[in-house]
């Protein structure tokens, strides 16, 4: 089971807007679940102060984790929790939309492949990504391919917490994984709009 799934502070966007995206859709039946992944401290809160003294030197409120790149420290940019919540229930309804093209056999094959325990991270991401991907050429969309792939992972973690509520973590924890390593760009890109 993944633990800690921001333990280097780079997919605290990623997380809130997730839970916000599932928080915001409509049929979600494991809302017990998700409330204790926030009582669990799995989703984090961004509020921090960052800064840059006089010296230039870097200073936080101690609010913010964070983790060194190449001996820099870094941060995720700073966000508006408030954002976050509106783009996570937009995504959400955009999601309400897209839910009913996709096939239950995708969503059969994610839960098995979720269940097994054997999987390592990176492999379970992997099974997502593919069918993400696979999906995103099915299904005819006029939105941006990035956008389509967010809603598409974040409505299959719907689908498969709804299908087996004791997957939640895990799965949520896998789709952060996937979003932060396929589309973290294009999220601090919507953040600027």
């Amino acid at each position: 089971m993944e633990k800690d799934i921001h333990s280097d502070g780079s997919s605290q966007m990623e997380c809130i807007l997730l839970y916000n995206f599932l928080q915001s859709s409509s049929n979600c039946e494991f809302g017990d679940q998700l409330q204790a992944l926030q009582s669990q401290g799995i989703i984090p809160s961004i509020k921090c102060v960052c800064y840059y003294d006089d010296e230039g030197e870097l200073q936080t409120d101690g609010n913010r984790s964070g983790h060194l790149q190449n001996g820099e420290p870094v941060f995720v940019p700073e966000v508006n929790e408030e954002i976050l919540q509106i783009i996570g229930a937009q995504l959400a309804e955009i999601g309400d939309q897209m839910d009913k093209e996709i096939q239950a056999k995708v969503v059969n094959d994610l839960v098995q492949h979720f269940l097994n325990e054997n999987l390592s991270r990176e492999e379970i991401t992997w099974c997502l990504s593919q069918a993400v991907e696979g999906l995103a050429r099915a299904i005819p969309s006029d939105m941006e391919q990035e956008k389509a792939l967010l809603v598409l992972a974040m409505v299959l973690t719907k689908k498969i917490a709804n299908r087996v509520p004791s997957l939640l973590q895990r799965v949520f924890s896998t789709t952060v994984n996937y979003i932060s390593q396929h589309l973290h760009t294009y999220i601090v890109g919507m953040l600027r709009e």
